[in-house]
C-alpha cells in the first residue's frame, strides 16, 4: 500500500502549537510519511523558539507528490511574507488534493481565493476579511473551531485538536472508533479501553 505523503511548510515563526498534535500522529503512522518543507531548507526558527531543519526546499516540492499539504499558522500570512507559497498552494488545489491551514494559514486561502466556494473558518470572520482584502467567501464562513469541507480543512488558531481530528479523519488514517478514542483522550482527558 502506498503511503500518503504529507506535506507541512514551515517558516520563521510558524505557530508550533498549532501542529503540535498532528505531526506526531502522522509521524508515527504506517499508512502516511510526513515530509517538512520551507523556502529553502535552511534551519528555521518556531514561534515557540525550536529550531527546526526542514527535509525539503519549497522548490523541490513536485505538487504531484503531495497527498495533503499542511499551512500552520504565523504572522508571516499576515504579513504578506509566504508569498512564495502561492503557486504551490494553487497547483495543489487545481490537482483536487486536500489542503489543511489553522489560524493565519487560512488568510493566505482566502486571499487566493480558495475559499469562495467552500464552507471555511478562521479566527474570526472580520479577522479573515480585513487581512484578505480579495477574500470574497463570507457566504460560507462557519463560526466553528474547525471545517472540513470538499478538499480544505481549516481552523481556528485554539483548535489544533480539531485541526488534527479533521486531518486523520480526511486522510483516513485512523478508523471512526480510533479517532474517537484518541480526540476524547486529548480533549478532554478521557482514556478509554
Amino acid at each position: 500500500m502506498k503511503k500518503a505523503k504529507i506535506y507541512t511548510f514551515l517558516f520563521d515563526g510558524f505557530s508550533d502549537w498549532e501542529i503540535a498534535y498532528l505531526t506526531p500522529e502522522i509521524n508515527r503512522n504506517e499508512l502516511a510519511d510526513l515530509i517538512f518543507f520551507s523556502k529553502d531548507d535552511k534551519p528555521i526558527k518556531s514561534m515557540g523558539g525550536l529550531t527546526v531543519v526542514p527535509d525539503e526546499a519549497l522548490k523541490n516540492i513536485n505538487p504531484d507528490n503531495i497527498d495533503l499539504l499542511v499551512l500552520p499558522g504565523g504572522t508571516h500570512w499576515e504579513k504578506g511574507l509566504n508569498n512564495e507559497m502561492e503557486p504551490l498552494t494553487r497547483k495543489v488545489a487545481d490537482l483536487d488534493k486536500p489542503i489543511a491551514a489553522i489560524c493565519a494559514a487560512t488568510t493566505f486561502l482566502g486571499q487566493l481565493g480558495l475559499l469562495n466556494e467552500t464552507m471555511h473558518t478562521s479566527n474570526d470572520l472580520n479577522y479573515l476579511k480585513a487581512i484578505a482584502p480579495k477574500y470574497a467567501g463570507e457566504i460560507h464562513y462557519q463560526a466553528s473551531l474547525s471545517v472540513s469541507d470538499k478538499k480544505l480543512i481549516t481552523a481556528n488558531g485554539i483548535a489544533p485538536i480539531e485541526f488534527t481530528r479533521e486531518v486523520l479523519k480526511m486522510m483516513g488514517l485512523y478508523n471512526e472508533e480510533e479517532l474517537n478514542k484518541w480526540y476524547q483522550l486529548y480533549k478532554h482527558g478521557i482514556w478509554e479501553e
